[in-house]
């Protein structure tokens, strides 16, 4: 029996020691344990779409890979060669002992001086952002994008067209182009740049419609390397080209009278405000009209709801131009904009009109649009005085309860008399004879500009009140002339009268599935 007990105390013994050497093992066990049972129990409490894919555990077991094998650098400083110069070059050391040359090295010249370099990578602006090219006649193209504006500013860029006939059998034809710079020194990061391409007179570009490409070679100008850029920009497949539509004596009656060109819309746009804006200028233009709208981030998905029952009709075009905010131009590169509808409409409307969202163009109540349009036709531009109206002052003749149900230009009655030496104009092209546009006229064109038409159309000015997304009316007024925050207004009627003909038009033409429409 005490035999017995002596071996069971030596048993137990063995075991504590066992377990006494091998505790820290058993701890980290045992919690390994309790966390497999933790994550057995919660997993059913997951959801499903939790996961941890293999191609994800190879990537995290990669990037330990490659922390593992990092390159160490370290830098050697060379004794002075001179006694008064000091030569430093940094040379990146590699682990196994191979010494890497730096791309960039430093020389010490005779008299000491420590000469430095360097060496450029990547690209600060592009050389040139293509938007589009366009053919302007038999022998004439027009290329509309943006260039680097420093590159404009302190280097002497230039631009030669070239046409690759797609029959190999063809010479190609080389042209110098000629830049035009638009955007009147508004430029940010980008300028606008629209490069005319004439080649000879006696030449015909593809004269047997057998296609070909369109090179712009954009040389940068910079006085130590002169890198060109050589960009296919317009391509014209066989039998596309309609070269009657470039013949004047067979000049074809064009598909609009009159085409509106908008600049970028941008910001949080009111659905309301463009509602009106929309169904008043295709009342006012008819029906050989077209409204193209650029979208820069303002045609949200209510604002489209607004243009959808336009653009089903064929009245309005919608072009989504937000990828041009990677490029940094003024007012989301409306200069560019502007001339792409230019060059791209320019045979298919008889006058283009350029002008904003808050602005509504206005004849007097004898004449029409046609008979103004007639008695300018000697021109090839004229300019358009602007009324300006409060954006937030209304008139409140009827009571506030039914101002408050009026459209926009209806109750904001109250125009700004102040005298200022000048206020923006807007304007009309007739685009055959414009090499390249602006926001407020053309610099560019061929033929006469009149800026005395005052009398016979006007725009009224509703600055700032296309992107209040609630009421407009802030202070209501009855008077016929008032003062207010010290600058002078007086009351005029002349849109409020048209805007019972305006919603009529609008219900007759597409309903009442707009009625609705939010601030």
């Amino acid at each position: 029996m005490a035999k017995e007990r002596d071996q069971n105390t030596k048993d137990k013994n063995l075991l504590i020691c066992f377990l006494w050497n091998f505790s820290a093992e058993l701890k980290l066990a045992l919690m390994a344990l309790l966390v497999l049972c933790t994550l057995a129990t919660l997993l059913p409490f997951l959801p499903s779409s939790f996961s941890i894919s293999a191609s994800e555990l190879r990537f995290c077991i990669s990037r330990i890979a490659v922390n593992s094998t990092s390159v160490n650098f370290t830098t050697v400083v060379e004794k002075p060669v001179l006694d008064n110069a000091v030569k430093l070059t940094e040379k990146p050391v590699l682990d196994n002992g191979v010494t890497k040359q730096p791309l960039t090295e430093e020389k010490v010249l005779n008299n000491g001086v420590i000469k430095r370099t360097f060496t450029g990578y990547g690209w600060a602006a592009y050389n040139f952002v293509l938007m589009n090219a366009y053919r302007g006649g038999v022998n004439t193209f027009a290329v509309i994008g943006l260039s680097s504006k420093p590159l404009h500013v302190y280097s002497h860029p230039t631009y030669r067209c070239e046409w690759i006939p797609l029959n190999q059998s063809d010479n190609r034809i080389l042209t110098d182009g000629t830049k035009i710079l638009t955007d009147w020194g508004y430029g940010r990061v980008y300028t606008t740049v629209v490069v005319n391409c004439t080649f000879p007179s006696n030449t015909v570009i593809n004269p047997k419609n057998t296609g070909g490409t369109l090179l712009l070679h954009a040389t940068t100008g910079d006085t130590d390397r002169n890198i060109t850029d050589s960009i296919p920009v317009l391509t014209e497949t066989p039998n596309t080209v309609d070269f009657a539509l470039y013949e004047s004596n067979l000049r074809r009656r064009e598909k609009y009278d009159y085409l509106y060109c908008g600049s970028s819309l941008y910001g949080n746009l009111s659905p309301q405000r463009i509602r009106e804006w929309i169904a008043y200028h295709v009342r006012f233009f008819g029906e050989r009209s077209h409204f193209v709208l650029h979208d820069a981030g303002g045609i949200t998905e209510e604002v489209f709801e607004v243009l959808k029952p336009w653009i089903e009709l064929g009245r309005v075009t919608v072009h989504d131009i937000r990828e041009q905010e990677r490029f940094d131009g003024y007012y989301h590169n409306q200069f560019m904009v502007v001339n792409d509808c230019l060059h791209r409409y320019r045979f298919m409307a008889k006058w283009m009109f350029f002008f904003d969202v808050d602005e509504f163009i206005y004849v007097p109540a004898k004449s029409s649009i046609s008979s103004v349009m007639e008695s300018l036709e000697e021109y090839s531009q004229f300019t358009i005085e602007q009324m300006p109206m409060s954006s937030q002052l209304c008139y409140d003749g009827d009571g506030p309860a039914r101002t408050y149900r009026k459209w926009g230009f209806e109750k904001l009655a109250y125009r700004d008399v102040k005298k200022v030496p000048r206020r923006d104009r807007k304007y009309a092209v007739q685009p055959r004879n414009v090499f390249a546009t602006g926001v407020h006229m053309s610099q560019h064109l061929q033929g006469k500009t009149y800026h005395r038409a005052e009398g016979k159309i006007r725009y009224f000015h509703y600055h700032g009140s296309i992107s209040q997304r609630r009421e407009p009316c802030r202070h209501l007024y009855n008077g016929t002339r008032i003062v207010h925050e010290n600058n002078p207004y007086v009351l005029d009627t002349t849109m409020r009268d048209i805007g019972l003909a305006v919603k009529t038009f609008e219900i007759r033409t597409i309903g009442d599935r707009l009625l609705r429409t939010r601030q």
